[in-house]
């Protein structure tokens, strides 16, 4: 029998909030030391959570979609972001680096292999790491399908997406001058890499608002300020990754290396009306991806808080746990 006969109450049994048995800041080399966290079973089967952004940083909110136990879950903020130090620094940070902390995590932890587990950017990294290193992964579960390709971020920062919300595509378009429009990742970076602190929190926060305000469906387009710090680490490395088109070797990269990954168990979960990252890309991925299996959700956007997202995500996860327990 189904445990979650609708929605609802799937998002009710999302596991309650379990506290970390395991918290250290591992130094990982060129200057940097990151926040790593296990908590639910010692002895379970591991997932890594990669998070969103770049720059979100992980929350104890994302260890509730996992039974604890039979989760061992862990959870690490990348460079530059949330308790990892030093912080909103773009200094030896590329999506390469990032590949090679992870495996620095799963070395110092003992892991043989992991099931990778990460939506939007998290969905990117997750991708590339199995790609890199499709020996030490077990199983991919994605949400909110980002492949760091020209075509998304010319969505949403070239007019596209703003077609849908001019409203807050005006507030974002507007704080640069007319005449540097033509490229908003660029014409944002000299502002975020102003130097000047009080402008880098203004035009971070700006950023972050734009983005925030399309993550949910049931969105009317008004989201509160983001704290300044935050705002300002957020903003600064998505630019700076996205001005560098993910340090990737060549547009499409992800697609056409998925041959390297077609074997290993995935599934995607994707909602109807993602504004951020709208559903062809999990679309081109399926199809290039036969062990995996597509879950569009309808009435949903981006954020992995969406009632139908949650709801998906809990019952992929209690169903990959009942097949390997």
């Amino acid at each position: 029998m189904d445990k979650y006969p609708d929605q609802k109450r799937a998002v009710q049994y999302l596991y309650p909030p379990i506290e970390p048995f395991d918290q250290r800041m591992l130094d990982v080399g060129q200057g940097h030391r990151l926040y790593v966290e296990q908590s639910g079973n010692p002895e379970g089967v591991p997932v890594v959570i990669c998070h969103g952004g770049p720059g979100g940083g992980c929350s104890p909110a994302m260890r509730r979609y996992f039974d604890p136990e039979v989760y061992r879950v862990v959870l690490f903020d990348q460079r530059g972001c949330g308790r990892s130090v030093p912080h909103a620094s773009c200094d030896n940070n590329t999506t390469w680096d990032l590949i090679a902390d992870m495996e620095r995590i799963r070395q110092v932890l003992g892991i043989d292999s992991w099931l990778l587990f990460g939506g939007s950017w998290g969905a990117t990294l997750a991708l590339l790491y199995a790609q890199t290193h499709p020996e030490r992964s077990r199983h991919l579960i994605l949400r909110g399908v980002f492949l760091m390709t020209k075509a998304e971020l010319d969505w949403f920062y070239g007019g596209g997406a703003g077609k849908f919300w001019p409203e807050a595509w005006m507030r974002f378009v507007t704080l640069i001058p007319e005449d540097e429009r033509g490229d908003l990742i660029e014409a944002y970076a000299k502002r975020l890499f102003s130097g000047d602190r009080a402008t880098e929190i203004k035009f971070g926060r700006a950023w972050s608002t734009w983005e925030n305000a399309l993550a949910s469906v049931h969105s009317n387009g008004s989201v509160g300020e983001s704290p300044g710090e935050y705002a300002r680490a957020f903003a600064r490395l998505e630019n700076h990754y996205f001005r560098n088109a993910g340090f990737l070797d060549f547009d499409g990269q992800i697609l056409a290396n998925m041959a390297r990954i077609s074997h290993i168990p995935g599934v995607i979960v994707q909602g109807r009306y993602d504004m951020i990252c709208p559903p062809t890309s999990a679309w081109k991925l399926n199809e290039l991806w036969p062990a995996a299996e597509l879950k569009m959700v309808r009435n949903a956007g981006h954020a992995m808080s969406e009632p139908g997202i949650s709801a998906e995500l809990v019952r992929t996860m209690d169903r990959i746990a009942e097949d390997l327990v």
